[in-house]
């Protein structure tokens, strides 16, 4: 299958159970969201959270979803990436560079300096993904995953 034309479109009605669907390569649904993401997710604002599905002609093939929140107790969830998926038949084809460099750009349009990401360490796990967008790991949450910051 050839990548189309990538375009990021809010969630919707129509997108989010494709969104929901999305199928990742055996391993790595662990990482998906990390313990301090899964926690924090009760005190996250549907207005500061920031949903987009990646669509590559008008099939799903990835989602993100960012949190803006300047005003957040903890600085690593002010401007960050709180989940991304990208489904396993079109990997490594420059979806999720294209849907974080996307959440980057808005992050910028904010009047962020930084992005953050939490994950998991692990062999099948999204460390190498992050470290190749230019994301340094700046520290550990108290669950021992690593947390990236990419300076925008």
């Amino acid at each position: 299958m050839g990548m189309g034309e990538l375009r990021l479109e809010e969630l919707s009605a129509k997108t989010i159970v494709a969104a929901n669907g999305l199928t990742l390569r055996r391993g790595q649904e662990q990482f998906v969201s990390p313990v301090s993401y899964s926690i924090a997710d009760a005190y996250i604002n549907p207005v500061t959270s920031w949903p987009r599905v990646v669509l590559d002609d008008d099939e799903v093939v990835g989602f993100i979803r960012g949190n803006f929140d300047p005003e957040a107790e903890q600085e690593e969830f002010r401007s960050c990436i709180w989940r991304i998926n990208v489904a396993a038949d079109v990997q490594g084809r420059g979806v999720g560079t294209f849907a974080v460099e996307a959440l980057a750009d808005e992050a910028r349009s904010r009047g962020f300096d930084r992005l953050t990401v939490i994950w998991e360490p692990g062999e099948e796990g999204p460390e190498s993904f992050f470290l190749r967008l230019g994301f340094v790991v700046v520290g550990q949450t108290q669950y021992g995953e690593n947390l990236g910051a990419l300076t925008l």
